[in-house]
């Protein structure tokens, strides 16, 4: 398996997203092309693949958000994805240690995700690649 930064949005990246989108999520719209050319066009995100090989199919994404706030530069992890057909090979550790790398030379300071308690072998990942629970409260409003 094999990591990469996507630079253009396609159809072969919009097909793989399609099909790997409701593994993560049920609700989540299925993104267009130009919906992920924003992602992957943007300066303040890094949208990497997984293939099985050089040159193989995507079966997996994840997308890192960099952004500064007046405390220095963060990074945040979303939207991890890795088809079940190939989870427990080191993809999911694959991407994220892209994704620290990437953030690390962004000059972030800390980086940040979410992980819902049932993904129990993604938590069991971050917290082995060193990601510590932080105590603090997660809010959301919702705006539709």
């Amino acid at each position: 398996m094999c990591v990469s930064k996507v630079t253009e949005a396609d159809d072969e990246l919009v097909s793989a997203v399609v099909r790997l989108l409701p593994q993560l999520s049920t609700s989540a719209p299925a993104p267009s092309v130009a919906d992920l050319q924003e992602i992957v066009g943007s300066p303040a995100t890094v949208f990497f693949v997984l293939r099985d090989g050089e040159g193989g199919p995507i079966v997996g994404t994840l997308t890192l958000a960099i952004f500064r706030i007046p405390t220095g530069v963060r990074a945040w992890i979303e939207d991890v994805i890795v088809d079940e057909a190939v989870r427990g090979q080191g993809g999911g550790e694959m991407l994220t240690r892209a994704a620290l790398d990437a953030a690390k030379q962004a000059g972030a300071r800390t980086v940040e995700l979410t992980s819902r308690p049932s993904r129990q072998a993604a938590n069991r990942l971050y917290q082995r690649l060193g990601f510590v629970t932080r105590q603090t409260n997660l809010y959301r409003y919702d705006l539709i």
